[in-house]
């Protein structure tokens, strides 16, 4: 395929004209990926505390993806789960963690989240020689801005920063389409060990992950309306697990 298409690696068709389905592709799973963490946190309905072990098992991967594995693209498939609105919101949740998991929690606000923001801003890059999987989100947004539903505005349109941020992104860009062999052999390297299952690979694909979410039938609609109904979905699960106060109350 990498033949036909006129590149050395799938990293740099995605910067490309043509690399359009690719990019889609990506988007999709990184929505989806976000989404099925979000499930799986908001469907723990035990106790607090479990909720908490859970929320630091989830800050732990996200370390490991970033450190480790070096695997950018699933740090911050992660992370976008722990910073959902229908988790973020959870105060008890959160507190239970800083009581419990108390190296958990300064390891996420004091390092995991910055960092994202500044790799994320163009403010800070990833070491070459660690990374399997770059930071591709923010140039994906960039290629096909329009494509994510309900996104908010991204740091790029802002009036303060846009234009410096959008050449930090393409110059990544490049980089990212230069040094696809080196991600790829940075991957080997840390997957040397690893045993493939066949019958698990169909997990990691987009198409996959759609019909789990959506159904055969739902995941044949339209981005915006998939991408509107889960987010309800999401708010009424951290409504039962942590009921919103009234004003009432107060």
């Amino acid at each position: 395929m990498q033949r036909m298409m006129g590149v050395s690696s799938g990293l740099e068709l995605l910067t490309l004209p043509h690399g359009h389905q690719l990019r889609l592709d990506l988007l999709e799973r990184f929505y989806t990926m976000s989404i099925m963490m979000a499930v799986d946190l908001l469907g723990c309905t035990g106790s607090t505390e479990e909720r908490a072990a859970l929320l630091y098992k989830t800050i732990q991967l996200a370390a490991e993806l970033k450190s480790n594995m070096g695997n950018m693209y699933g740090f911050a498939a992660v992370m976008r789960a722990l910073e959902l609105p229908q988790i973020s919101r959870l105060e008890q949740t959160w507190i239970t963690l800083r009581q419990r998991h108390t190296e958990g929690a300064i390891l996420y606000e004091k390092k995991l989240k910055p960092f994202l923001k500044a790799i994320t801003d163009g403010k800070e890059s990833c070491v070459l020689s660690n990374t399997s999987f770059p930071h591709v989100v923010p140039v994906l947004s960039l290629l096909e801005r329009g494509v994510a539903a309900g996104e908010a505005l991204e740091s790029w349109e802002s009036v303060e920063s846009g234009v410096d941020v959008v050449m930090s992104h393409l110059e990544a860009a490049r980089t990212i389409a230069h040094h696809g062999g080196l991600y790829r052999t940075n991957t080997e390297s840390k997957l040397q060990d690893f045993q493939e299952r066949k019958e698990v690979l169909e997990i990691f694909c987009t198409e996959f992950q759609m019909r789990l979410l959506w159904g055969s039938r739902g995941s044949e609609g339209s981005q915006a309306e998939r991408y509107e109904k889960f987010d309800k979905v999401l708010t009424a699960l951290s409504h039962k697990l942590e009921p919103p106060v009234r004003h009432s109350e107060l």
